[in-house]
């Protein structure tokens, strides 16, 4: 079985289409990979690591208002569709699949258009504008999110939840607490705007960083983003805090082991990208949701009404976010013990850890109609 999967820009549409790859390999024998992203994107660093093939073809997103670049994208544009159709033929994929970002326009289109059946892989509540357009020409869409449904083809669109990495169900809870040198006895708060980092949360959690600084009862493990860390870790100093001698703060620029992170998390602040919401919801963890304000369709404001609507988390506007506001909802929630276990069975509800498995069985029907 031979797949071409595209995905780039952000590690919200690669991660999952890794974890995808990874899930058919485990079930296909000789299954043959190619994955097609942009040379720009942090695609063209992560997925070669991770040892698979990788093309690319070189494509830039619109901007919204009128504007003399807009000419030269559309330019690469058309460019990008020759090319794509180009690699598409010399590849001859029995599928394939698109988990989000502009370079799958062109790859999944030159797919349908010479007869191979393809696959959305739609992370969000709202789908963007490339998706609804690929939609009438895939044969498949796995929705992230049940609410997305309505927007597709009813006939195409099935609901499984977004692929998450088996590592963020297979983690242990005490090596966490020894990971990251906190104590078992203290809830324990996660932060983290991403990988890149969300600079309205980081400067928000200062004073909350300073209000629970040395607390017998609550530790916070609050990732940065690697481009943020200096300035916040100069701004906490200004602010008095010692770090060396608190030690129930840990702040860090990145976790690279987030999947242990999170299974000793009792409550996280988070940005309501896809992806961290599916991990999030799979180990049921109670959530405060801060949508980033310009992504796309504004989908993270929809997909954390969603998880609110469902119980599972509550949500600060980017433009409220204060640490007054911060520290009003984490002391409402770590309050009342019946609140978080709620929230975190509400949580586990609407999570899908089986999701992966769920959308390879779907690529691999798609594969043998072909």
């Amino acid at each position: 079985m031979r797949i071409i999967v595209s995905g780039g820009g952000t590690g919200g549409h690669i991660y999952p289409a890794i974890t995808l790859i990874r899930t058919l390999q485990k079930r296909v024998d000789n299954l043959e990979v190619l994955y097609v992203g942009t040379s720009a994107g942090l695609e063209s660093d992560i997925v070669p690591k991770e040892g698979i093939r990788f093309a690319t073809v070189e494509l830039r997103g619109f901007k919204r208002s009128l504007s003399p670049a807009n000419f030269m994208r559309l330019g690469k544009a058309i460019s990008a569709v020759f090319k794509a159709a180009s690699i598409v033929k010399e590849f001859k994929p029995d599928v394939v699949i698109g988990t989000g970002g502009y370079v799958c326009g062109p790859v999944l289109m030159a797919a349908s258009l010479q007869g191979i059946p393809a696959l959305i892989q739609e992370q969000n509540v709202i789908p963007g504008i490339t998706n609804k357009i690929l939609s009438k020409f895939v044969k498949a869409i796995a929705v992230g999110c049940e609410d997305a449904v309505m927007h597709f083809p009813a006939e195409k669109a099935v609901f499984t939840g977004n692929p998450i990495r088996d590592e963020v169900m297979n983690t242990d809870r005490d090596k966490g607490y020894a990971e990251f040198g906190l104590d078992p006895r203290k809830k324990t708060i996660l932060v983290s705007g991403g990988s890149r980092g969300a600079r309205s949360i980081n400067r928000a959690m200062i004073d909350v960083i300073g209000h629970y600084a040395g607390s017998d009862s609550v530790q916070i493990l609050h990732a940065t983003g690697r481009d943020e860390y200096d300035d916040i870790i100069a701004r906490i100093e200004k602010a008095g805090i010692n770090l060396a001698n608190v030690d129930n703060i840990k702040v860090k620029p990145y976790l690279y082991n987030m999947p242990q992170a999170m299974a000793v998390a009792d409550l996280a602040v988070f940005r309501a990208g896809a992806t961290g919401l599916a991990e999030l919801t799979a180990k049921g963890i109670p959530a405060i949701l801060i949508p980033y304000p310009y992504a796309a369709e504004n989908h993270q404001e929809f997909n954390a009404r969603a998880a609110e609507a469902a119980g599972a988390a509550r949500m600060i506007l980017n433009r409220d976010t204060t640490a007054e506001k911060l520290i009003e909802v984490i002391e409402e929630l770590l309050s009342d013990d019946k609140i978080l276990k709620q929230m975190a069975e509400n949580s586990r509800r609407i999570g899908r850890p089986r999701a992966a498995a769920d959308i390879a069985e779907i690529i691999i029907e798609l594969a043998r109609k072909s």
